[in-house]
């Protein structure tokens, strides 16, 4: 039987249970917005520690907050980051709450003070000791400390990502020089086009995630400057002058990224801009790959009456009715991944408008929408990556065949008997149902060495000539 202890707020009295390290207000929160049991990514819950332990950090070395709380609150920041005794799990708040973050701030503040308390001696509750408002708020309002989580949560992250698609274009270079002999015929419009070489495709598959990686990694510099210490609506009410500069060095200390404060604490407090341009990035690459791995479905249609061009790696059984057969699941997953991803940023869009007048209420949406997005992106590259794209063979015969049979080959005929009459050539190709080359040898035009050369060196036709 649930046993519980009595804590009060502005609102009065209320129940919270007594093994809680959470508070009322959270109990409160948890009793509004029971709305989709899901709760904070760990590196927002890991930025709120972070910047709990700075303010505390700051707060005693201008004297404002005594050692013996400070401390005290400093390890309980700690053991937040960290998971120790499972306090991450004591970040309950539901991600739809009220605007602004308020819920999860005092969430976190609530189970910091509460482990606090305990380190102090006391009881959970006794917030005589130390205070979630008065000692681990001190000098910051959710309206700082939310924007300055939500772009550290998105530091923490986006390293994994950029690493993966590292990664995902380092493996994509290797089979660009792997298939470079494998001569193909080109489609555009989903029709017969020039011959191509599968190598060359793979290298365009390459230089977009290269420069997707490099979009990103751009897009993140705007992260770096902090409003923290701006308080309310960016004056810095009830901060120590020194406050701010002291806590920013000490994040930048720890997590090693180059935060500064902001230019502007208006501006980064009113705007979320540079949150929703990390956003817009990451929906970029995630049209690429929607790209990419359509490709490669398409590629490896078949075995019998598809393209079948390219072999994906046979990871689980395709049908639970056809034996036999085998589905190109991982690019199936990647492509349901990117449709997520393209989703959240429209989420971020949307939220990121619907700020008014000194601040973006909709904070929390955000964090939540776009850290989840980068990492669940970073986990279905990583998974493309090992269990299909490593894997991928060519079938080189199938591929020569096709090209062989394009009726693309008589573009090469242009300069020399020009468009019209290689339109008619190929007109009369498909009329009859044969090859372009068989048409060419009737019609003498392969008597032309120059042309001759060119039709028996397919490797020709795949650059310029």
């Amino acid at each position: 039987m649930t046993r519980f202890r009595v804590e009060r707020d502005s609102l009065g009295p209320m129940k919270v249970p007594s093994r809680a390290y959470y508070g009322v207000q959270t109990a409160r929160a948890r009793e509004n917005f029971p709305v989709s049991n899901l709760t904070f990514p760990v590196a927002m819950i890991r930025a709120f520690g972070l910047i709990k332990l700075a303010a505390a950090t700051a707060n005693m070395q201008v004297g404002r907050l005594d050692r013996r709380r400070g401390q005290a609150i400093a390890r309980a920041a700690r053991e937040l980051i960290s998971n120790k005794n499972g306090l991450q799990k004591e970040i309950v708040v539901d991600v739809y709450q009220a605007g602004a973050g308020t819920s999860l701030n005092m969430n976190v503040n609530e189970v910091i003070a509460n482990r606090g308390i305990e380190l102090l001696g006391g009881r959970r509750g006794d917030y005589k000791r130390i205070h979630p408002n008065d000692h681990v708020n001190m000098a910051q309002s959710t309206n700082d400390v939310t924007p300055t989580a939500i772009r550290l949560g998105i530091l923490f992250v986006l390293p994994g990502l950029l690493e993966v698609l590292e990664e995902l274009e380092g493996v994509l270079r290797k089979k660009a020089r792997a298939f470079d002999r494998v001569i193909k015929s080109g489609r555009t419009h989903l029709q017969d086009a020039v011959p191509i070489r599968l190598g060359q495709e793979m290298s365009g598959y390459a230089r977009v995630i290269e420069k997707a990686r490099g979009r990103i990694s751009s897009a993140r510099e705007a992260l770096y400057e902090l409003n923290l210490g701006g308080t309310a609506v960016g004056t810095g009410l009830n901060s120590h002058p020194r406050y701010r500069q002291i806590a920013i060095r000490f994040i930048r200390r720890q997590t090693r990224f180059p935060v500064v404060p902001a230019k502007n604490l208006f501006e980064v407090t009113q705007s979320m801009s540079d949150v929703t341009h990390v956003s817009h990035a990451v929906r970029l690459l995630a049209l690429e790959l929607t790209k990419i791995a359509n490709d490669f479905r398409l590629l490896d249609s078949g075995p019998r009456t598809g393209l079948a061009e390219l072999k994906l790696p046979a990871v689980q059984p395709g049908s639970s009715i056809m034996p036999g057969k085998v589905n190109p699941v991982m690019a199936e997953m990647l492509n349901q991944v990117c449709f997520h991803v393209i989703g959240h940023d429209l989420t971020v869009a949307i939220a990121s408008q619907a700020g008014q007048l000194e601040l973006n209420v909709m904070m929390p949406l955000m964090g939540h929408t776009l850290i989840t997005s980068i990492q669940v992106l970073a986990n279905g590259i990583r998974l493309f990556n090992d269990r299909c794209l490593w894997g991928v063979e060519a079938d080189a015969k199938r591929c020569r065949d096709y090209a062989e049979r394009s009726l693309g080959l008589a573009t090469a005929l242009n300069p020399t008997i020009g468009y019209a009459k290689s339109a008619e050539l190929v007109k009369e190709a498909v009329k009859r149902d044969v090859s372009i080359r068989k048409v060419m040898e009737e019609h003498g035009i392969l008597k032309d060495p120059k042309i001759r050369r060119l039709m028996d060196d397919p490797f020709a036709l795949t650059k310029p000539s």
